[in-house]
């Protein structure tokens, strides 16, 4: 595979679906100039995220769409062979879903939709159950949609089937209760770095991890755009500013030397570890 450049987005999007597309497409072409192989865009990007989490107001959701309606075809055709994973609100018949899709000019590679809901958010969205990875033209790939990221079995369930890449998608608020004034001094600014470095650094992979900015109702979004690198080192990010981070890689080699001396996911004891339906059972 070799070198590949990879690439996480911070940016503003919101419920305006065909503009978010034509957003999406400026900003993959623009990309493509700069040599980017992988591009993650955050959670929402088309059709924008709830504006309270709390108590969605369910007369402004976001719009759903099908997974293999005309925008998806759209943002595959500019993909071209790039890959590109996106996040959008999926619609399942009357069920919808807090989902992302990973696709090249090929089609769809690989789809998540969202396991961990946090607060209200089970009023806008039914909740996924299952992890997934798939293979891409840079690597083998995993997704995880903001909260997931927050619990270490999520990552280590697609560390552990394959993945090199964790493509975070993100629409990540400071706090609802106790916000800074400034965002950096968020607390849920610094966990969300926190997240991403420690979920790199303990399965040994790289994880590219990409944010809203801007607003959506009551929601003040963090950026933070990031590519770790399997020794849980930002190598790249966009800090509280909309962007691209961007790092150039040869994925299999640095995760090879990573795990040269301590390889995490070998010295796993499963075998003593309580499985996580019994931890939620108890």
């Amino acid at each position: 595979m070799g070198t590949v450049t990879l690439g996480a987005l911070a940016g503003h999007f919101g419920r305006d679906v065909e503009r978010g597309v034509a957003k999406a497409v400026g900003i993959i072409e623009a990309a493509r100039r700069d040599g980017v192989d992988l591009l993650v865009f955050p959670d929402a990007t088309l059709g924008g995220y709830i504006g309270n989490l709390r108590s969605p107001d369910l007369d402004d959701l976001p719009p759903a769409l099908d997974p293999h309606g005309p925008e998806l075809a759209t943002i595959a055709e500019a993909a071209g062979d790039m890959t590109v994973c996106i996040g959008y609100t999926e619609a399942d018949g009357e069920t919808h879903y807090n989902a992302a899709v990973c696709l090249t000019g090929d089609g769809i590679l690989g789809s998540h939709r969202k396991v961990h809901q946090p607060a209200g958010e089970s009023a806008a969205y039914a909740a996924g159950d299952s992890f997934t990875t798939f293979d891409t033209p840079v690597g083998r790939v995993g997704m995880l949609i903001d909260y997931d990221k927050t619990f270490p079995e999520s990552a280590r369930t697609l560390a552990v089937d394959g993945a090199q890449i964790i493509a975070a998608l993100s629409a990540w608020p400071a706090s609802v209760t106790d916000r800074a004034a400034r965002l950096p001094a968020d607390r849920q600014s610094r966990l969300f770095d926190l997240y991403d470095c420690a979920r790199a650094a303990e399965n040994q992979v790289f994880m590219v991890s990409a944010n809203l900015t801007g607003v959506t109702g009551s929601l003040q979004f963090l950026g933070q755009a990031k590519v770790v690198g399997p020794g849980g080192d930002v190598l790249a990010t966009t800090r509280s500013k909309g962007g691209l981070a961007k790092i150039d890689a040869d994925v299999e080699s640095e995760i090879i030397r990573a795990r040269r001396t301590l390889n995490h996911l070998a010295e796993l004891r499963p075998e003593i570890y309580p499985s996580a339906a019994d931890l939620g059972a108890s």
